[in-house]
């Protein structure tokens, strides 16, 4: 099993993958992940009526700040010299924001991870926001979309 299982040594304890040896190359990933929300939570996000402040700004540097974090937050991740992070909001029908996160980077591992989690606490921000007008909010589909570099090339979601 620990052939298979990278982040597992033979004895099956926990390890961090040694990327010492893989070479240094361009790296991104893109990840997305959605709030639903009332009509109205949403019109106040919108409105910038929401007492807190402005949803999707804050929501927004919270996610870059959460890519900058990755490997304090996920215990195995490697802290990575991220070259840019991106992370857009924008409200999604009657009743939902929608996050897109981009994080880049050249280095011997990949992104994904820090763009997910970047999309992740964008959305939990959100939630945090506008909880006291809609505590029945739902995350969903925090997905990746796409990840380039490294030796398995390019991935693109279906």
């Amino acid at each position: 099993m620990a052939d298979e299982l990278t982040h597992m040594d033979a004895e099956g304890n926990a390890r961090m993958v040694d990327v010492g040896g893989k070479p240094i190359t361009a790296r991104e990933a893109i990840a997305t992940g959605r709030i639903r929300m009332t009509p109205a939570a949403r019109a106040a996000i919108v409105e910038q009526r929401v007492k807190k402040g402005d949803v999707l700004a804050v929501a927004q540097l919270a996610g870059i700040q959460a890519a900058k974090r990755t490997a304090d937050l996920v215990p195995l991740c490697h802290p990575l010299p991220l070259s840019a992070v991106q992370v857009m909001l924008a409200p999604e029908g009657e009743d939902a924001v929608r996050v897109r996160a981009t994080v880049r980077c050249s280095w011997t591992t990949g992104v994904e991870m820090e763009a997910l989690t970047a999309a992740s606490v964008a959305l939990l921000t959100v939630y945090d926001m506008v909880k006291a007008i809609d505590r029945g909010m739902v995350i969903e589909g925090v997905r990746l979309l796409e990840k380039r570099g490294g030796r398995s090339g390019e991935w693109i979601a279906v």
